[in-house]
């Protein structure tokens, strides 16, 4: 089983971002139902349910997408830091690997241009890729 830790905010990249995903998974054989997708309210959540998720009998990787995008205050540099240290953490402490798919981009341009669902540079794609080869 791979879990998949998906923030809600910013909904149309982190949908990009685990369409892509899921896309890697499946043309690498993982099947549909080994596939669990959790969503939560934002990227702030993402360290804490990584650490259940990889406690979860049955997990071989535990996957983390989202996007915490620059605005007007400086909200976005400590969420991007909270959440970089926060799965840092996990992942050390994890049993399983956990795959840091967040991207911290400085306008909603640059998140777009990385998470379109078919696009080359799809960020989920390539950490659906490091995923199976994490488990290998």
């Amino acid at each position: 089983m791979i879990a998949i830790a998906v923030s809600e905010f910013n909904a149309e990249v982190s949908s990009g971002l685990l369409a892509g995903c899921r896309s890697a998974l499946l043309e690498r054989r993982i099947a549909e139902q080994d596939i669990e997708v959790t969503w939560l309210p934002g990227a702030f959540e993402l360290p804490a349910a990584a650490a259940r998720l990889s406690l979860r009998p049955g997990v071989c990787a535990v996957i983390t997408l989202g996007a915490i995008i620059r605005g007007e205050t400086d909200h976005y540099h400590y969420i991007s830091e909270a959440v970089t240290r926060g799965l840092m953490q996990v992942t050390i402490d994890s049993p399983v690997p956990v795959l840091f798919g967040v991207l911290t981009c400085q306008n909603v341009e640059l998140a777009r241009a990385r998470s379109v669902p078919n696009g080359d540079s799809n960020k989920g794609y390539e950490v659906g890729l490091a995923a199976v080869a994490m488990m290998s």
